[in-house]
């Protein structure tokens, strides 16, 4: 039924225009390209999320690199921290294979679902509070149907970490008072989930240092911990 229902989903996502300056952004993206580029073909739309339907694990990410997810229409997908993200995965045992480069490549993922707080690329990676509130419905329709199997939800960033604990207060979850300060390796268990919280795997993260890879496996090895006791 949740196969069905996310499928449902993904078809109204995608024909969302919710955003006027975000739809502009992202179709003249779609149009101008990126020279690398030049001969693909960008999806230029929102961008679904992608997993596996029965996931126990939710990761949670800000929006579409404009010429990663934008171009290839699947989440972290044709860029650098896509890289990082589903080699992490694979490690952790939460993918069938490291890499991601385009929506044919053969990925699929087991027990774990990718999506995003806000669905459409948006200038300089930052969505107005406006643009987040309207995409929101959206993400919470995909806890809704993973929720009777979820046990973890991992943030990349501060932007999930906020949008997810939200959503997580609106659902009836104890929430901390005052709310937990984001910051990698961050874990909130509030019962019926945990939040695990890491740095995004953005170039601006992962060039500089501020997250390495082992510090992003800790978390994923924290998932699959999770993972193997709820199975």
């Amino acid at each position: 039924m949740a196969r069905v229902e996310l499928s449902t989903l993904r078809n109204e996502l995608v024909e969302c225009r919710r955003c006027p300056r975000l739809v502009a952004w992202r179709e003249k993206i779609a149009r101008e390209k990126r020279a690398a580029f030049r001969d693909d073909e960008y999806w230029g739309r929102p961008v679904p999320g992608f997993g596996d339907p029965g996931a126990g694990v939710l990761v949670v990410g800000l929006a579409p690199a404009a010429h990663g997810a934008n171009r290839t229409g699947r989440m972290f997908t044709g860029d650098r921290a896509g890289d990082w993200l589903y080699r992490a995965m694979h490690r952790a045992g939460f993918a069938n294979q490291p890499l991601s480069r385009d929506r044919d490549d053969g990925l699929e993922l087991s027990g774990a679902y990718v999506t995003a707080g806000v669905r459409c690329a948006p200038p300089k990676n930052r969505p107005t509070t406006a643009e987040r509130d309207r995409c929101a419905p959206y993400l919470q329709r995909e806890l809704d149907l993973l929720w009777d199997g979820l046990h973890t939800v991992v943030v990349l960033g501060g932007f999930a970490f906020g949008v997810i604990l939200g959503m997580l207060g609106e659902r009836g979850l104890a929430v901390p008072r005052p709310r937990p300060r984001f910051g990698h390796g961050v874990e909130v268990d509030l019962g019926h989930v945990a939040v695990l919280a890491s740095y995004h795997p953005s170039q601006q993260n992962t060039f500089t240092g501020k997250l390495t890879e082992p510090m992003f496996d800790a978390v994923w090895g924290r998932a699959a911990e999770r993972a193997g006791g709820a199975t």
